[in-house]
């Protein structure tokens, strides 16, 4: 097996460590996106945001979570108006941006997740009323897992999403393969941004 970093691993099965695999197409990741002392000023203030559990349809979560500037209403299938991007999130937002070559205000939306230990999220696509998604982790790692169908069977693929790394998702990572994340094995925040589609 070629030497890899333990922060930035890809796998073919969801524990068992193989061969190394391409990215799907649109997919970027990008690790140590801000500091050490960033990411401990940033968990402070989220520690002090107004989680909720996550619904889906009658079902709750294991993880929490709080939007800013719009919300999806799951049960609507509705963006409804959300409370304004805080100003402590701003700075991030623009690095995230930047990450993203997209301007910062582009990035509408903003999905701040807690990940308690075993709390995981199924496989899915964001909504289509999203456009470009960029995610950044918080404290522990995480198996962020895709898959796509290829005739009857799966291809997958997985990566260790670092504390302080960011991805991105854009193109057919974004329409076509669909994404998840393995239980964690302790406290992690995610930030997630989200342009809206243009159309």
């Amino acid at each position: 097996m070629p030497n890899m970093s333990p922060q930035f691993e890809l796998f073919t099965a969801d524990d068992a460590p193989e061969p190394r695999q391409p990215l799907p197409d649109g997919f970027r990741y990008q690790p140590d996106l801000i500091e050490r002392a960033e990411e401990t000023a940033l968990v402070a203030q989220l520690r002090e945001l107004p989680f909720e559990a996550f619904e889906f349809h009658g079902y709750t979560g294991r993880r929490r979570v709080v939007s800013f500037g719009w919300r999806y209403d799951f049960g609507a299938r509705s963006l409804r108006k959300a409370a304004e991007i805080p100003a402590f999130l701003l700075p991030l937002r623009s690095i995230a941006a930047a990450f993203a070559d997209l301007p910062a205000p582009a990035l509408q939306q903003a999905l701040v997740t807690e990940y308690s230990p075993g709390a995981a999220i199924g496989w899915h696509r964001d909504k289509g009323v999203f456009g470009q998604i960029v995610g950044v982790s918080l404290l522990a790692p995480c198996v962020f897992r895709f898959r796509h169908a290829t005739g009857k069977k799966w291809e997958r693929v997985n990566l260790i999403a670092a504390p302080r790394s960011a991805y991105l998702l854009t193109g057919a990572s974004r329409s076509i393969w669909e994404h998840s994340i393995a239980p964690v094995k302790a406290l992690r925040y995610a930030i997630t941004f989200r342009s809206l589609r243009e159309d």
